[in-house]
C-alpha cells in the first residue's frame, strides 16, 4: 500500500488527500477510439484509485462502453453548454484532451483546470500532403496520445489495443457451413472512395486465395459486395449490411486471417493480435500514425508514388483520374501473405 505523501509527491494525490478524478476526451472516429484504449488502460493501472471518465460522441460509444478501466461514460450532448454544465459538477482533476478540437478547447477553457492536450502536428502533416516535405516522426498514435498522461508518469505498457466484445454470437447463424473454419475476414468498407480497393481487384485477389472469404462492411458498401460476391462465386460470402457491428467484430474475432483498408473495423481487429494485410491506397499508415499496433504478422500492402499521399483522410475520387495507388498494389503478394 502506498502512502499518502508517496501519492501526493507523484501527483496521484490531491491537496485535500483525495485521489485523482480525471476526464478523458475523444469524440470521433472508431479507428482514432480504439488507439485510446491503451492510455485508458495504462492510467487505470499505473495511477493509485484514480476515477477515470470518458467524453465521447454517443454514436461512437459502443466502442468503450463495455470498457472494465472506464468508470463513467459521459456523451456529448447537442448543446455544449449542457455538456460542460454536467462535467463542471464532475469536480475533475485534470482534462487529458486526445482530440484537440475547438470543441475540446471550449471545454477545457470552461472547465478551467489542468490539461494535457495531443499534439496533432498539423502544419507537418499539411506540408508533407501539399509539398511531400515529410517532417512527421513515424511515431504511432498510441505513443503520441501516451504523451499526454507522462506527466503523472503513466508509462506504455506495450500491450496490444483493448475491444471488450459483449453479446453471445453464434458462428453457425452468422456464417454458412463452409466459411466457418479458417474463413478470411475482408473488409471491404472505409469512408472515402480512395481507401477502398475497387471491386475488380477485390474479386481478382479473392481468387488467388485458398480459404472461404467473408466480406464485412456496412450498408454502404453493400452493392460493392453483391457485384464481388456474384463474380467469385460460392467461396465468397457476402456480410455486409446483413449483421450489427458486434456481430462483425466477432467474425473478425474467429477469423484466420484479416485483409481490410484503412477502417475502423480493421484498426479493431488489431485487439484480437489477427494476422492482417492492411491495403493503403490515397492515405500512408506513418503520416497519421496508425499501422498495426502490436500485432505479430502484417503485411502492410501500398505503393510509392509521387502522388502519395494525396489525403489525410481520404478523398471522393482520385485527384488524378488514374487511381493507381490501389491498382499497381502486387495481389501475389497479398495472396501469398494469406
Amino acid at each position: 500500500m502506498k502512502s499518502a505523501a508517496f501519492l501526493r509527491a507523484k501527483g496521484w494525490l490531491t491537496k485535500e488527500g483525495r485521489k485523482l478524478k480525471i476526464l478523458i476526451i475523444r469524440f470521433s472516429s472508431i479507428g482514432d477510439i480504439i488507439y485510446t484504449t491503451p492510455v485508458i488502460r495504462c492510467i487505470k493501472q499505473q495511477v493509485p484509485g484514480v476515477e477515470l471518465h470518458y467524453l465521447t460522441k454517443s454514436n461512437f460509444s459502443f466502442i468503450v462502453d463495455n470498457n472494465p478501466y472506464i468508470d463513467k461514460l459521459i456523451l456529448l450532448k447537442a448543446s455544449l453548454d449542457e455538456t460542460i454544465d454536467d462535467l463542471t459538477k464532475e469536480k475533475y482533476d485534470y482534462v487529458i484532451d486526445l482530440h484537440n478540437t475547438l470543441r475540446s478547447s471550449i471545454i477545457k477553457l470552461r472547465l478551467g483546470i489542468k490539461s494535457s492536450t495531443y499534439k496533432k502536428e498539423r502544419l507537418k502533416k499539411w506540408l508533407a500532403i501539399r509539398y511531400k516535405i515529410n517532417l512527421v516522426k513515424p511515431v504511432h498514435l498510441v505513443d503520441r496520445y501516451l504523451k499526454t498522461v507522462e506527466f503523472m508518469g503513466v508509462k506504455n505498457d506495450n500491450l496490444p489495443l483493448d475491444y471488450f466484445l459483449e453479446g453471445d454470437f453464434d458462428l453457425g447463424r452468422l456464417l454458412p457451413p463452409d466459411h466457418q473454419q479458417r474463413y478470411i475476414a475482408f473488409i471491404i468498407g472505409a469512408t472515402h472512395f480512395t481507401k477502398r480497393m475497387p471491386n475488380e481487384k477485390v474479386v481478382e485477389l479473392c481468387r488467388k486465395l485458398g480459404f472461404p472469404v467473408v466480406l464485412l462492411g456496412g450498408k454502404d458498401v453493400a452493392d460493392n459486395a453483391r457485384t464481388i460476391a456474384e463474380a467469385v462465386g460460392p467461396k465468397v460470402y457476402n456480410a455486409c449490411g446483413t449483421i450489427s457491428f458486434n456481430e462483425s467484430v466477432f467474425l473478425v474475432k474467429h477469423a484466420y486471417k484479416v485483409i481490410g483498408f484503412d477502417t475502423g473495423l480493421t484498426h479493431i481487429a488489431e485487439a484480437f493480435n489477427k494476422p492482417i494485410v492492411s491495403i493503403w491506397g490515397s492515405t500512408v499508415p506513418e503520416l497519421l500514425g496508425v499501422q498495426p499496433y502490436h500485432v505479430d504478422e502484417v503485411y502492410e500492402a501500398g505503393v510509392t508514388l509521387p502522388c502519395r499521399p494525396c489525403s489525410k483522410f481520404g478523398r471522393s475520387k482520385c485527384p488524378l483520374g488514374h487511381f493507381k495507388c490501389m491498382y499497381d498494389i502486387d495481389l501475389n503478394k497479398i495472396a501469398d501473405f494469406i
